[in-house]
């Protein structure tokens, strides 16, 4: 059983570490090929040549095939679980990793040409300072692509009644894309980074709400885990209820294929 007082993954920092999901995350986050490749081109078309810096680079699902289109990246995580994963891929690619923490990026300024992160920043409950970092080790010129998070469609109002039921543990424990996104265009103002574009990126997803279900009782995602396996359990029960009375549709039928994920492209100046 889970003890609720101690979130899986939990280090000093307060980020949110993704040792607890390291075996599963590669199967359970966008594995469609074509969302993927959507996904590399629109970074390799916005990042300018020379060495690039990954946060939260995880076990490399973006890293590796950026890697294979001739990039230099450098990548960052706090699991080390996950790098060995990314480690066990990257066998000629030559991604430079590091076991870091975001907030105190151990990299001079000015040594990137560009920067990108994916989910990563609900993560951290410092994210402005990981914010500030990002401007601060991407030189003059460069660029810094974010993925927030969250979700988005039908996902979204899923979700939402996961939180509702589960309570304050659902909730990020970083940026909460809930409230916009004012406040992470604020940040990066702060770091002398002024927002360029927001393209969407279609995503093909074909999974039910059913597969949903069964990976969050699995806890396959890190707002489970700070809650308890009685909580986790009657959100399940509750929210599949809800879910079937709401859509009516086939459970086991892709649920709201077509919704989009978000990139912020930042400019960063002198």
């Amino acid at each position: 059983a889970h003890d609720a007082t101690r979130p899986l993954g939990e280090l000093m920092t307060g980020s949110l570490s993704f040792d607890a999901a390291a075996e599963v995350y590669d199967r359970t986050r966008l594995t469609d090929a074509t969302s993927l490749a959507s996904a590399i081109d629109l970074l390799d078309d916005a990042l300018a040549p020379g060495r690039v810096l990954e946060i939260g680079v995880g076990t490399g699902a973006l890293a590796v095939p950026m890697a294979s289109r001739g990039r230099a990246l450098v990548g960052i995580d706090l699991s080390m679980p996950m790098l060995e994963k990314l480690r066990a891929k990257d066998m000629e690619r030559g991604i430079a990793i590091a076991i870091a923490d975001a907030t105190r990026l151990p990299f001079a300024d000015d040594v990137f040409t560009g920067a990108y992160c994916r989910w990563v920043l609900h993560l951290i409950p410092g994210w402005r300072e990981a914010v500030r970092h990002l401007c601060r080790v991407v030189r003059p010129g460069g660029v810094v692509i974010v993925a927030p998070g969250g979700y988005t469609g039908s996902w979204r109002e899923v979700w939402f009644r996961f939180v509702e039921e589960i309570g304050s543990t659902a909730e990020p424990v970083g940026l909460d894309v809930r409230r916009g996104y004012a406040e992470l265009d604020a940040a990066f103002a702060e770091g002398d980074g002024v927002l360029r574009a927001v393209q969407d990126q279609p995503a093909i997803l074909d999974v039910s709400l059913n597969a949903f279900f069964q990976e969050v009782a699995a806890r396959s995602y890190s707002w489970t885990w700070g809650a308890s396996d009685a909580d986790l359990a009657r959100a399940v029960d509750v929210v599949r209820a809800w879910a079937l009375e709401r859509y009516g549709a086939d459970m086991d039928a892709p649920f709201d294929p077509d919704a989009p994920h978000g990139w912020r492209v930042y400019d960063i100046g002198d």
